[in-house]
């Protein structure tokens, strides 16, 4: 029984070798029974001519000439057994290695497709499988993906022109409240209601318009990049930690920078924005007095983007809830003026460049994210 935990390649071609074994060794079996049979009949022929060859009463020499044609027949046996033996060892060689090649070739549709899947569950899912051949199996399978896929990528253009959508047209009411707010509250003749009430609800509102803002970016950020430029993170990085220099300083957050040229091929203002996101999430979640460091550069053939801070201690089960919009660790909600979209954002950011991001808790406290994207020559 071949063991399903071998990869289907070596399954394929222990089948081979096997089929192959056991057809080599019927035919060894099969050969080596008709040759003794065949000499089994010529032996006793061969006796009978004796005595016209022998003179009368030379026993002795008969009985010799006896047992040289049985020696000659057991030789005879164990040099065809032998040598079909080697035979078959070299030609079960030759066949693993031809079983190999086959299945290799049998299965490079599959892995065309499974590269393809790939490609798609880590970018996007505009791209297409598209598999050329005769109407098999394999290609039937290609067909049933891109169906699948091409039904989940109307299916998420749809809800992202949703949000998209309606975002935007929120953007319009709320602008309109913020202006009657100030407007109201900056009225001599307004009432002392209104004015304690108007800096909650101008802070309300323009959570509010963060929230809209936010949910705008995450819609572009998951649609194809259509405009594609190159930029060096080490810039993106200084310019995200200079946007924060007001938070930074309302935090008493330490600053710490190692910045090395780490060129990429993308969309600057979605890089931007993932860069402030991350910054801006390290500074407001770190607390007060936390330190926070921003590293670029290029590692094998990815640029590097390492945002770390210190702060409230994560369970390292808690780090991918992060990621999900409108989640938060245990403690970041507490004085955040946040949405609970950072970190969305910067996900669905690096997916569309095709790059991967991770988090890291670290042990004392805070949080490691470090973005890796495709770097550019």
């Amino acid at each position: 029984m071949i063991p399903t935990r071998w990869p289907v390649r070596v399954r394929l071609t222990v089948l081979y070798a096997v089929s192959f074994l056991t057809a080599g060794v019927v035919l060894v079996s099969v050969t080596y029974l008709l040759v003794s049979q065949s000499l089994n009949r010529t032996t006793p022929q061969l006796a009978l001519r004796l005595p016209d060859v022998v003179a009368p009463g030379d026993d002795a020499f008969t009985r010799e000439i006896r047992e040289a044609i049985e020696a000659y027949r057991n030789d005879t046996l164990n040099s065809l057994l032998t040598w079909s033996l080697v035979a078959l060892a070299g030609a079960l060689v030759l066949a693993a290695g031809l079983g190999w090649l086959l299945a290799g070739s049998a299965l490079r549709p599959l892995q065309q497709v499974t590269e393809t899947a790939r490609r798609v569950a880590d970018r996007s899912l505009h791209e297409r499988i598209v598999l050329t051949g005769p109407d098999d199996e394999v290609k039937e399978l290609a067909d049933t993906i891109d169906a699948m896929l091409e039904r989940l990528d109307h299916s998420f253009d749809a809800q992202r022109r949703f949000v998209a959508n309606a975002s935007h047209e929120l953007r319009t009411p709320l602008a309109v409240n913020r202006t009657v707010l100030e407007v109201a509250a900056g009225d001599p003749k307004a009432s002392e209601d209104l004015r304690r009430l108007a800096p909650t609800l101008l802070a309300t509102n323009e959570r509010s318009e963060r929230l809209v803002e936010g949910l705008l970016t995450l819609a572009r950020s998951e649609q194809r990049l259509d405009e594609s430029a190159p930029v060096d993170m080490r810039e993106i990085a200084a310019a995200a930690v200079e946007q924060e220099a007001a938070g930074v300083a309302e935090y008493g957050t330490g600053v710490d920078c190692d910045l090395h040229p780490a060129p990429v091929e993308g969309s600057p203002v979605l890089l931007e924005r993932m860069a402030v996101n991350l910054v801006q999430n390290a500074v407001r979640h770190g607390g007060r007095g936390a330190v926070l460091r921003v590293e670029t550069g290029r590692w094998q053939d990815r640029a590097v983007l390492q945002v770390a801070n210190s702060g409230p201690v994560l369970r390292p089960y808690e780090v991918e809830g992060l990621f999900e919009p409108f989640r938060r660790g245990e403690g970041r909600a507490s004085g955040s003026d946040g949405v609970g979209l950072g970190l969305s954002i910067v996900r669905s950011v690096v997916r569309a460049h095709g790059g991967t991001v991770a988090a890291q808790p670290q042990e004392a406290g805070g949080l490691v994210v470090r973005v890796e994207l495709p770097s550019r020559p």
